[in-house]
């Protein structure tokens, strides 16, 4: 392995639109695309090739190989521009590495099959949208593209926090400036408080990992800015739970009712794929915090919210994942298996013999 075959292999990867490459020892390079892993005709990998790959991915983000490294996150850029997310690991004492190709055009909403409403969303002037999904979802390219709209539309400040930078944004209305954790601050939480210095409009935090960052990412809506930021959770019942479920039970009542002060919405996201296996498409639950949804989070009434996305539909352009579900699989876009296999809700199967 050397940098040009390495440059070769990932630039076949951006002409062949995969998501994923897999690098790990007594394997071939394996390619995701289309959601299904594709095993390369290339020769099995080495410990000397993987420890080449990651050694190369540190170089670039001015960092050392050392024999003590176990995870970690850092990105990774072509000579012709096209970026990666990684992932560094050992498995069995050899290192593998997983690359993500972040696509070098930031797409509009529509571009990306995403709800309109997301522009509404993103006008708020202030308070926290939260942009929710399992890993691989989705998540970064809805944050990117609701940055781009308020970029585009808006003359902001607006400060990123990322671990590490994916999405490269020119200013355009607005300023913006990306900072990378462990390259341009020591963490999320000391980077939010900086960025509160910075004269910032808006405030995007790659992910709300732990309960420090969750009370900074709060707090800075609280005091008048507006808060992007994503969370690994499934709806926005169980954002909510995990949000309030990282602070001691004491406090969770208070933080309840400073949630429901602050949270404009939650945008939860699913792919699935066409009926033609050609294309993903974007399945995505929208929770707006009207007054009625602010007193079920601070009374811990969650149970109801469900009702009270799909009851909002037509007036707030809300939807649940059983709504969206139904309108792909009507417009005959997704097979009912795969509706069935992503729905979370018992009652999907009555749904759709009502939605008929």
């Amino acid at each position: 392995m050397d940098a040009n075959i390495l440059n070769q292999i990932l630039e076949i990867a951006f002409q062949k639109k995969v998501s994923d490459l897999h690098f790990e020892v007594d394997n071939p390079p394996f390619f995701r695309g289309r959601g299904q892993l594709i095993r390369s005709k290339m020769p099995s990998l080495t410990p000397a090739d993987t420890e080449f790959i990651a050694g190369r991915i540190l170089e670039y983000n001015g960092r050392q190989l050392t024999s003590d490294l176990k995870e970690l996150d850092a990105s990774y850029a072509l000579p012709s521009g096209g970026r990666f997310r990684v992932s560094i690991f050992r498995q069995r004492g050899n290192l593998g590495i997983i690359m993500r190709v972040i696509p070098p055009h930031i797409g509009t909403f529509q571009e990306l099959n995403l709800p309109t409403v997301l522009g509404e969303i993103a006008k708020a002037p202030n308070g926290l949208i939260l942009v929710t999904g399992p890993t691989g979802n989705g998540k970064s390219t809805t944050l990117a593209s609701m940055l781009r709209y308020i970029n585009e539309s808006h003359s902001y400040n607006i400060i990123t926090i990322e671990d590490p930078i994916e999405f490269l944004f020119t200013s355009q209305k607005s300023c913006i400036i990306q900072r990378e954790v462990g390259i341009d601050t020591q963490s999320f939480n000391s980077a939010l408080k900086a960025a509160l210095r910075m004269d910032p409009d808006v405030i995007m935090v790659g992910e709300m990992r732990d309960r420090e960052t969750i009370d900074a990412c709060i707090k800075a809506a609280e005091t008048g800015h507006l808060i992007l930021s994503t969370l690994h959770t499934q709806g926005a019942v169980s954002t909510i739970n995990r949000i309030v479920g990282q602070f001691p039970p004491e406090s969770q009542e208070i933080v309840r009712q400073r949630l429901a002060d602050i949270l404009v919405a939650t945008i939860s996201l699913r792919l699935v794929k066409d009926k033609s296996g050609e294309n993903i498409l974007p399945v995505v639950e929208i929770m707006r915090s009207t007054t009625t949804i602010q007193a079920c989070i601070r009374e811990g009434r969650l149970d109801e919210i469900e009702k009270h996305i799909e009851n909002g539909a037509s007036q707030y352009h809300m939807q649940s994942l059983d709504q969206h579900l139904l309108s792909l699989y009507r417009q005959d876009l997704i097979s009912i298996d795969d509706a069935k296999r992503l729905t979370h809700s018992m009652d999907f199967e009555r749904k759709l013999m009502f939605d008929n």
